[in-house]
């Protein structure tokens, strides 16, 4: 008699390297995947199907990040500026938004497959991060849908990614000057751009401002607490330490007005609005 066969034994698989995944989704040209993408990437981290492997180095990739052929990248001063009151103006308004939030994803995304030895929380805060900005960007591209356009129909600039690539090999002015400055900014513009929306009476997408001004309170706390993390780790002040990272980089001046309501809950602390509040003083300019 001939014995039946043990069934073949399946050993567990492992988990997804977090960091490795990112780096692809970084590389993804096309927006919709690379969002979805993301999206999956947080989701599987938090269900424990993707881990992230903070000793991991990687050979960065040319021509990061991945992007579509459009938009066109131009220089800021050659985007001009229309009117909300119309259909197309706001539809410019959007898509000038959209752009952001696709950088913003990359941004997030980077910071998660560059900076080896950090803390696991780390990367999973900047997963989380990179999900959220890939929620507002579907966000905007179906709300710029409703009024006949796509993302890439406009041109756009390429700042924010620029600071991103100055500050490749440094996690400290990365993390000082990337959502502490530029993503913060975002904080101090959405209320105003929101108040016109609303007064064009657009409220579908004032709505859309609401949900990312809740979420990116949330990004620049982050940014302040791994700012001051590796402050702390590196024996500095973070007020000096910000002051000589802005000047050695040459991070855009802060220029009023300020959301300080924002910026406090965003782990800015009294000195910092203090200093904000006199540059926004009449004697400042």
């Amino acid at each position: 008699m001939v014995a039946a066969a043990s069934p073949a034994f399946s050993a567990p698989s492992e988990p997804v390297c977090a960091r490795t995944a990112a780096l692809a989704a970084l590389c993804e040209r096309d927006p919709a995947r690379k969002a979805e993408t993301t999206r999956l990437l947080q989701a599987e981290v938090r269900s424990g199907a993707a881990v992230c492997r903070s000793a991991a180095t990687f050979v960065e990739p040319q021509d990061l990040p991945g992007r579509p052929a459009r938009p066109e990248l131009v220089e800021p001063r050659q985007l001009g500026r229309r009117s909300m009151q119309s259909p197309e103006g706001r539809a410019v308004l959007l898509h000038a938004l959209a752009h952001i939030e696709f950088n913003a994803i990359n941004l997030a995304l980077d910071a998660v497959w560059r900076f080896a030895g950090m803390p696991t929380a780390f990367y999973v805060d900047w997963l989380k991060v990179a999900a959220e900005e890939a929620h507002h960007f579907s966000l905007l591209v179906a709300r710029l849908a409703e009024f006949g356009h796509a993302y890439g129909d406009f041109p756009a600039h390429d700042g924010l990614w620029d600071m991103c690539d100055r500050t490749r090999d440094d996690v400290l002015a990365r993390m000082a000057l990337v959502p502490r400055t530029l993503e913060a900014r975002g904080l101090d513009a959405s209320p105003p751009i929101r108040a016109r929306l609303k007064q064009a009476g657009d409220d579908a997408s004032a709505a859309i401002l609401d949900v990312i001004l809740r979420d990116e309170i949330g990004h620049v706390l982050i940014g302040n607490r791994w700012f001051r993390h590796l402050c702390d780790a590196r024996a500095l002040d973070p007020h000096t330490t910000y002051t000589l990272l802005a000047e050695q980089y040459k991070a855009p001046k802060l220029r009023g007005p300020f959301n300080f309501a924002a910026r406090r809950d965003a782990g800015f602390d009294e000195a910092e609005l203090a200093a904000l509040a006199g540059l926004d003083s009449p004697a400042a300019d």
